[in-house]
């Protein structure tokens, strides 16, 4: 009786220690393969077939649709360049330039990846519709109140995520350093 209680008490708590930390590998992510350049971190093999099992798990739980190796890849931010976390409440700037691509996209999503709803229904840029300075450089601002150039609304949400996708473009698995591929910076410049 007491070798049987003793394995179920083993099994009982290898399963709460497995399953634990499988779901914070799930909600929380691992890097593996993960490009990081200041802010920005990017996964170039999730939507290959070297996916590692985790990213896997992650894509079927989330039910999203990454980015195929030969179309592009997508870089998140969810802190500015100091590691503050990007708060909607503060004006964050997001300015420089972008590595080379065909076409990029800039969206604004809540931490649960949801698109963030505002009054001027605008969660994004793409390349061709950004105003830029005379050299090509641009800055975007998120902030609550509007303001004027480009500006994404971020509705006051606590916080958010910036998600950079580019496509066709040269940035993958070899890119590792920002000579390589030069990301615009992610600046928190005012905050309540």
């Amino acid at each position: 009786m007491r070798l049987l209680l003793g394995l179920v008490f083993a099994f009982t708590v290898a399963i709460v220690v497995g399953l634990g930390t499988t779901w914070f590998a799930l909600t929380e992510g691992t890097a593996f393969g993960a490009i990081t350049i200041g802010a920005w971190t990017a996964w170039p093999k999730t939507g290959t077939a070297g996916v590692d099992p985790y990213a896997r798990a992650a894509i079927a739980r989330n039910g999203e649709l990454p980015i195929g190796s030969g179309d592009g890849v997508a870089f998140f931010a969810s802190t500015d360049d100091s590691g503050h976390v990007l708060d909607g409440r503060c004006d964050v700037v997001l300015s420089g330039t972008t590595p080379q691509a065909r076409f990029w996209t800039l969206t604004l999503y809540d931490r649960e990846g949801q698109l963030i709803a505002n009054s001027m229904d605008r969660q994004g840029f793409t390349s061709q519709e950004i105003i830029r300075r005379s050299d090509g450089t641009f800055s975007i601002t998120m902030a609550a109140r509007a303001r004027t150039g480009n500006w994404l609304p971020t509705s006051g949400v606590e916080r958010y995520v910036l998600v950079l996708r580019l496509y066709d473009t040269p940035v993958g698995v070899a890119t590792r350093a920002s000579r390589e591929a030069p990301m615009p910076s992610v600046t928190t410049e005012q905050c309540p």
